[in-house]
């Protein structure tokens, strides 16, 4: 079967009515992303989207346990799960993108395990244990929906360890890569990129703007993982590196680093970007016309991927939805 397609939306003021217009495109979903340095916040604006949709599903791409409690997210989570009954979907991650922005690595996969196992024993209703004591949801029969509270919850993972845990806890895993082999009931395959209008270049400003935000991720993860060091190897890495170097001190680096992270491209990175889309320095997204698009989405179909997750940055993503809904043939 052809994947279904959901698209993900940074919470910010205009994420309501983005929604509204994915609903209206035929998305299956919307999620959005927690990195609260950098984004609104993810619960509020999921309930502000329940009260304006009835039927696309909601979606955390993804919580990240250390920024909140277990006990606030199911509470978050039982909130949202009435206001659009059936249709929400928690996803949890290691936090590798919304730690970055605070200069800390990707939690552990124990903690992360852990928090997973909590926050569905505590929608089940169950006494669970957390910091030592035991802790349940003990809400008046006014004040929350009656537990169990049923949630799906997918897990993040990118490598064979994470993975084998999400096939142990989860529902469904989330990924940035079509499955090696099928095997997830919903496997969740997160892309980026834009639809080229036609005739439209590669090389154009406005898929800079639509397609750079991710692609300088690169420069962004290696800098943070493998040292400044490292950087000046990469292509435009040493110029980069001297911009970001005197931009701030060096304990408040990372704040230039991953300054727009993934929504925009910021003046550090723009010069990254210059020349690519030429087929020596193609884009690492999704940048194609209708029909490239729509076979990328049945190729990874036919890999085994149950829903194709689009995450559209730039300045217009309103205009990336519709092309994007348009290539895969939502509507």
């Amino acid at each position: 079967m052809a994947p279904s397609i959901s698209v993900g939306l940074p919470p910010q003021p205009a994420a309501p009515d983005l929604a509204v217009l994915a609903e209206e495109l035929g998305f299956e979903r919307v999620w959005l992303y927690d990195s609260a340095s950098i984004y609104e916040d993810i619960w509020i604006h999921l309930a502000l989207i329940a009260e304006r949709t009835s039927r696309i599903g909601l979606g955390t791409a993804v919580i990240v346990p250390n920024l909140r409690h277990v006990m606030a997210t199911a509470s978050a989570a039982a909130t949202v799960a009435r206001l659009a009954p059936g249709r929400l979907a928690i996803a949890v991650g290691t936090g590798f993108t919304a730690r970055l922005v605070m200069n800390k690595g990707a939690l552990s996969w124990a903690t992360t395990e852990t928090y997973v196992r909590r926050l569905r024993g505590l929608l089940a209703g169950e006494v669970v244990e957390i910091a030592g004591e035991k802790c349940q949801m003990i809400h008046h029969p006014d004040l929350a929906a009656p537990r169990p509270i049923d949630v799906p919850i997918l897990l993040s993972a990118l490598g064979p360890k994470g993975q084998g845990i999400a096939a142990e806890i989860a529902d469904g895993l989330m990924t940035v890569a079509a499955p090696e082999t099928p095997g997830a009931e919903w496997h969740v395959h997160m892309v980026n990129g834009t639809v080229l209008d036609p005739g439209e270049p590669a090389t154009a400003d406005r898929v800079i703007d639509a397609a750079g935000p991710w692609e300088a991720l690169s420069h962004h993860g290696a800098w943070h993982l493998a040292g400044e060091e490292i950087v000046p190897m990469l292509p435009g890495g040493a110029e980069w590196l001297e911009r970001v170097i005197a931009d701030r001190p060096a304990d408040e680096r990372h704040l230039s680093v991953h300054q727009y992270h993934c929504t925009h491209v910021n003046d550090r990175d723009r010069p990254l970007l210059t020349g690519k889309g030429t087929p020596d320095n193609p884009w690492s997204g999704w940048v194609g016309d209708d029909a490239d698009i729509a076979g990328r989405i049945a190729a990874s179909g036919e890999a085994g991927t149950t829903e194709v997750l689009y995450t559209p940055a730039g300045p217009d993503l309103a205009r990336e939805m519709r092309a994007f809904a348009r290539a895969a043939g939502l509507g």
